[in-house]
Formats: structure tokens, C-alpha cells, sequence
């Protein structure tokens, strides 16, 4: 009797036990869910509302500035504020006693690098620009470092030597500051000095015949013009999607920001290629310099706050070719979007206390060029519309106006489109583009304010000329293949997975359909996460 009370005793107290444990179990799973909502309520909530406000505030500020860009553009055209209005521009012309003398000297640079497919065409081309042959001085900078390359590129400046063009083909020992620095080592020869402007043009650009003739009369009967900047023309642009989205983009870039910026203050960024520079204003500013990849950006700053006039022609038209590669694209967009960040690091306090420019100009460059274009408006475009509205799915709480989601990204997008009225159907696969691109311009605007690693790191863009419809190219394609594996995006996978989920919480859980945007996009970041946009050479090429 007593055994069998004792084994009784034995199971009530386990029983006892395990009952304990179950309630101490609830009660810690109840701790850990209540502990979440603390934290969910406390910190998460709050982070991601001030997040949106952030993110509304800065889209404020790009919706101000593209509306702003938009008008001063409008305003040039119906008003009819062109250059050639504006300032004089008689056309140079020759006469008996001073014969060619009327006509400046001019030197022409063209810098190169590893240019194979390119440089016959803007060879040539700077080689046919019409103008006095005893007033004007073609200037190849040649940095290749492959000898075959180099080696046809002075058998190509010897070929139009021979046909009496005054061509010079200079190279250095060196990469030193790369593009700024065999430009400004091109300054230092002694057939230069009488020289008082020199256009610049990149590999790939080909200026019409009539160039010279139609820009340095500004700088001839302007003594206070430094810069005559002519609009990019794409031979390339229905190459494939991808150009066609980087078409749009630049048109709007040249025929609103530059406009804008040259019919208002007299000044904007130059395009570091197709325009010619008075001399005087070069050295005047301090030369080119190397400090970050922008060292077009960075002389055009610096000689706006000299005082020095801009000048953009938009109806000077030179040929140029799109990068049709994403790998191309990639680097070029880096460079252009960590490049100014760098600089605007470093030139920030040279601007605030210029003394030559009014406080206007100052405002001017410091928050419209720099800040509301080249930071804000990268960061808002994938934090706001890649990062904080997929994420804030997962919290009803958090509330996001229908005018900063819709009324004004679709504003924005509309106005991008008005330089590129032909490609306006393609409206939705731009934004998606540059959503995507968003993320590596973000990425490289803090590089370039924090001057970390890669803030100064400069790839050549590479041109396939006409290599797609050359038959010869099966020896040149390997240089543009790259292995499978090499053709994985890590980042944009995993942005694309991120949206993903986000995507198919909201379809499951949520009723504001959030995910019709978010899968697109998603389904964008991984397309282009392997791969499979823009050029891609084939095997049999």
C-alpha cells in the first residue's frame, strides 16, 4: 500500500512538473512576442515613418528642382532666349589683308585609351573639321598600353599627316591623373601657346565639319565666355533597350539641365567632351587636376567661380555612342555618380567663400547642381521607392500619402520624358531601369562623400564601335565576353529577393496593393542580376 502511494505521489509531482514547465514556456514565448511589439512599436515604427518623411521631403526638393529646370527651359523656348540671341556670334570670316590671321588658333584634342574600335572615326573626324589648316592644331593624346593598339593609332595620325593635316600624336610613359592628366600635359607643348582655345573630344565623338565654325565665334565676340558646350548626338541609341533608356536620360539632361543652366546663371557641368574652351579661363582656374574622376565637373566649377561664362548650344549636334554593354554602363555610372559626390566633398568651402560670384550663384551651385541632383535625387530614387515603401508592407501603422507614391514620382517621370518625346511609351521600363541603376549610383554618391575606396577608381568605357557589323570582329569579341558566372549581380539579386518577399507579403496580407508595383521591380533587379540586358556579343562574333 505504501509503494503504490508513493508511486502516485511520484507521477502527480512530474505532472506537477511538466505543468510548471508548459506555463514557464508560455510564459517566455509570451515575453519574446512582447518584447517584439515594444521594440516594433518603440524603434521600428518610428524609424521607418521618420524614413518616409526623409524620403517625402527629399522627393519634395527633386520635384521643385525638375519643375524649376523644366520652366527656365520652357522659358527659353517661348521666349526664344537662344545663344544666338543672347550673345553675338557674327560669323568669322576672312579678308584680304588679314587673310587666315581673322580666324583664332585652335587646338584640337582628342585623348584615347586602348581605343581599337573607335579611333579611325574620331581621328578622322577631327582631322575633316573645316577650319584655316595653318590655324588649327590636331592633338592625339594617346595613353593605350596595348602596343598593337597604339601602334595603329600613329600609323592613322601618320596617314593624315601625310594628307597635310597639322596632326600631333603625343603619349606618355605614365597614366598619371588619367584623362585630366594627358590633357594637361597636352597644354605644356610648346606648339600650343599661340593656341587660344581648344575643343576636346572623347574617342568615340565624331563633330560635324562646321564645328569650330559655329561655336568659337561665341568665345571670338564674348571676352567673358569660357565654355561653349554643343548636345551628344547617339548613333547608337536603338542599338537595344538599354540605350534606349540611357537616351532618354541624357536628352533630358542636355536639353533641360544644360539649357536651363546656361539660359539662367550661365553655367552648368561640363560634359567633359564636344566643347571648346577658351585657354585663359583654363589656366585661370588652375588647370585640370586629378583629384576625383570628374575632372571636367571640377574645372567647370572652379572656372564659375572665376566669374567666367557658360555657353550650351543645343543646336550643335555632335555623334557620340551610348555604352551598349551593362558591364560598360555600370562603370560609367559609377564614375559619374561617385566623381561629383567627391568633388562637392572637397569643393564645398572653396564655393561658400568665392568672392567673385554673387551669394545667388553660390546657392545656385551648391544646392541645385550639387545637392538636389547629385545626391538627393540617388538616394531618394532606391531608398525611397526600392528600400522604405517595400519594407513598410510589413507594418500597417506606417501610412504613406498618395501624392508622395504617385502624383509626384509620375510629375517626375513625365518631365524626364520631354526630351525624349519619341521613346514615350517606354516610360514604364525606364523607371524600372533606373530604379535598378539607382542602386548603384546610391552606392557610389556615399563612396564619394565618404572618399572611400573605390571614390577614385576610373574605367575606361568601353566601345564596340561597329564591331557587331564588321566582319572581321570574331577577333575582337572575346575582349567584351565574360564567363558566365562573371555575368551574376550580386547586389541586384538580393535587392531583387528582398522585393520579392515584400511583394508577395503585401499580395497575402495586405489590401493596398503595393505589390503591383513591387513585383515588377523585383522581376527588373533580377533580370539584370544575370545579366541579361543591354549588348551581349556573341560567341560566334
Amino acid at each position: 500500500m505504501e509503494a503504490k502511494l508513493s508511486r502516485v505521489l511520484v507521477l502527480v509531482a512530474n505532472k506537477g512538473y511538466e505543468l510548471l514547465f508548459s506555463v514557464a514556456e508560455i510564459d517566455f514565448h509570451e515575453g519574446i512576442w512582447l518584447i517584439w511589439w515594444k521594440i516594433r512599436e518603440k524603434v521600428i515604427i518610428p524609424m521607418v515613418n521618420f524614413a518616409v518623411i526623409l524620403c517625402l521631403v527629399m522627393s519634395i526638393m527633386v520635384f521643385i528642382e525638375k519643375v524649376s529646370m523644366c520652366a527656365a527651359s520652357l522659358y527659353a523656348k517661348v521666349f526664344r532666349r537662344r545663344p544666338q540671341r543672347i550673345y553675338k556670334c557674327d560669323p568669322i570670316a576672312g579678308d584680304e589683308e588679314t587673310g587666315n590671321l581673322a580666324y583664332p588658333m585652335v587646338l584640337v584634342q582628342v585623348p584615347m585609351y586602348n581605343e581599337k574600335e573607335v579611333y579611325q572615326l574620331s581621328v578622322g573626324a577631327a582631322c575633316n573639321i573645316s577650319w584655316p589648316s595653318n590655324r588649327i592644331i590636331i592633338q592625339v593624346l594617346d595613353d593605350s598600353t596595348d602596343p598593337i593598339i597604339k601602334e595603329l593609332v600613329r600609323n592613322e595620325c601618320e596617314k593624315w599627316l601625310k594628307k597635310g593635316k597639322n596632326i600631333k600624336y603625343e603619349t606618355r610613359n605614365n597614366r598619371n591623373g588619367y584623362k585630366a592628366g594627358a590633357l594637361k600635359v597636352g597644354m605644356t607643348y610648346d606648339y600650343v601657346q599661340p593656341c587660344e582655345y581648344v575643343a576636346m573630344f572623347d574617342a568615340d565623338f565624331q563633330p560635324s565639319p562646321d564645328f569650330l565654325m559655329r561655336t568659337i565665334p561665341f568665345l571670338v565676340h564674348n571676352p567673358d565666355i569660357a565654355l561653349v558646350q554643343a548636345r551628344w548626338k547617339f548613333v547608337n541609341a536603338n542599338e537595344c533597350l538599354m540605350t534606349r533608356m540611357q537616351e532618354m536620360s541624357m536628352d533630358y539632361h542636355f536639353k533641360v539641365e544644360q539649357e536651363s543652366g546656361s539660359s539662367t546663371v550661365a553655367f552648368f557641368g561640363f560634359n567633359g567632351t564636344a566643347g571648346v574652351w577658351r585657354i585663359q579661363a583654363i589656366n585661370d582656374a588652375g588647370g585640370w587636376q586629378d583629384r576625383t574622376t570628374v575632372e571636367d565637373m571640377d574645372l567647370a566649377v572652379r572656372a564659375g567661380l572665376k566669374a567666367w561664362k557658360f555657353v550650351y548650344v543645343g543646336n550643335v549636334q555632335v555623334k557620340s555612342e551610348l555604352p551598349s554593354t551593362f558591364k560598360a554602363y555600370r562603370y560609367q555610372q559609377h564614375r559619374w555618380s561617385c566623381g561629383p559626390a567627391n568633388l562637392f566633398r572637397k569643393m564645398l568651402w572653396d564655393v561658400i567663400y568665392a568672392k567673385k560670384v554673387s551669394l545667388w550663384k553660390k546657392f545656385y551651385v551648391i544646392y541645385s547642381f550639387f545637392i538636389a541632383r547629385r545626391i538627393v535625387s540617388h538616394t531618394v530614387t532606391f531608398f525611397f521607392y526600392c528600400v522604405v515603401i517595400p519594407f513598410s508592407v510589413f507594418f500597417p501603422e506606417v501610412e504613406i500619402p498618395k501624392w508622395g507614391m504617385v502624383y509626384l514620382p509620375t510629375t517626375i517621370t513625365l518631365l524626364n520624358c520631354v526630351g525624349t518625346p519619341r521613346s514615350i511609351h517606354l516610360v514604364i521600363f525606364w523607371v524600372l531601369f533606373e530604379n535598378v541603376m539607382a542602386l548603384h549610383r546610391c552606392k557610389a554618391v556615399f563612396i564619394g562623400l565618404l572618399e572611400a575606396g573605390r571614390a577614385n577608381e576610373w574605367v575606361v568605357t568601353e566601345k564596340l564601335g561597329d564591331l557587331l557589323k564588321s566582319n572581321s570582329a570574331a577577333s575582337i569579341a572575346k575582349r567584351f565576353q565574360s564567363k558566365f558566372w562573371e555575368r551574376f549581380h550580386i547586389l541586384e539579386l538580393v535587392a531583387g529577393a528582398y522585393l520579392v518577399l515584400c511583394a508577395l507579403y503585401d499580395y497575402v496580407y495586405r489590401d493596398d496593393y503595393y505589390f503591383i508595383y513591387i513585383f515588377p521591380q523585383a522581376i527588373s533587379f533580377i533580370i539584370m542580376g544575370f545579366g541579361y540586358i543591354g549588348t551581349i556579343v556573341p560567341r560566334d562574333k
